[in-house]
């Protein structure tokens, strides 16, 4: 496959900060082959051709820290290595997001339209859930509330990346690959509706707003959004190096004991994170934004 000779996990733990170009260059490529072969549902399509793309490099690396665990090492030493995959994928996915982000705004409206369906789609469904809940309660009990939904559901895709990652290996990747569509196109329109807010005010739109709209538009699902996708690669990791020893079969021995409490810390980290996410988002973004 020609995207393995692009780099390898060593490379890749490395120089980190340059799988944000990589994970640019592959959903920019997936965009354009999904709109070329299959517009209609380009949507989708798109988000599958990204992961794809990544699957050899995640795969390579999730056995290179499996391999880590089977050193029979501590878990304060593993738990640091772990945080080197855990950059890696962090900078492909922000990759991802600046390419989804980027094209969203600079692509004709009928493409975006199309390019972006089901994403707006989802966007709208979490949005309309959102206003539900403002309506139907009080404030600080409304706060609760929603605290709960969007911590048990990004809890609930926790799961999944765990399964996704168990059953495939790398899994996790799509459901990945698919928040990070989700998270470009918002701040696509983001970006998108404050240029034209702008234009519509002034007249004409500068470099300077370009620049104000989208660190305004990137800084505003970053704060809880980071933590929220670490906490998912955390417990993709947890559930590939799983099922890495699965299919090595180390069943039974005293490695593999080692390696199911390696996950089961990846997987406490990624609960603990994934509370602190839903503390920010509820109550952090909302004051700033």
């Amino acid at each position: 496959m020609v995207f393995e000779s692009f780099t390898t996990p060593y490379n890749a733990e490395q120089r980190p900060s340059k799988m944000i170009i990589l994970g640019f260059v592959y959903t920019t490529l997936a965009i354009f082959l999904s709109l070329l072969v299959f517009k209609t549902y380009s949507s989708m399509i798109m988000v599958f051709l990204s992961a794809m793309a990544a699957i050899p490099l995640i795969y390579q690396i999730i056995t290179m820290e499996e391999e880590k665990d089977l050193q029979g090492l501590g878990e304060h030493w593993l738990l640091k290595e772990h945080t080197k995959a855990l950059k890696v994928f962090m900078y492909l996915f922000i990759g991802m997001v600046l390419a989804f982000s980027l094209w969203y705004i600079v692509l004709a409206p009928e493409t975006v339209n199309v390019l972006f369906q089901s994403q707006s789609e989802t966007i709208n469904t979490i949005n309309g859930a959102g206003s539900v809940t403002l309506q139907a309660t009080g404030q600080v009990s409304n706060e609760f509330g929603r605290f709960s939904m969007i911590f048990l559901n990004n809890v609930r895709v926790m799961v999944f990346c765990v399964l996704f990652s168990f059953l495939y290996g790398s899994g996790a990747i799509f459901i990945l690959s698919w928040n990070a569509s989700v998270i470009g196109a918002a701040i696509g329109n983001t970006i998108r509706s404050g240029i034209a807010e702008v234009a519509a005010t002034t007249g004409a739109v500068g470099m300077t707003h370009y620049m104000t709209i989208g660190a305004y538009g990137l800084f505003r699902y970053s704060i809880h959004g980071i933590p929220e996708i670490l906490a998912y690669f955390m417990a993709g990791l947890a559930g590939g190096i799983i099922s890495i020893a699965a299919i090595r079969h180390d069943f039974g021995t005293k490695k593999f004991e080692h390696i199911l409490l390696d996950s089961a810390d990846l997987l406490l980290l990624a609960l603990v994170t994934t509370f602190i996410a839903g503390v920010l988002e509820v109550w952090v973004t909302p004051m700033i934004f």
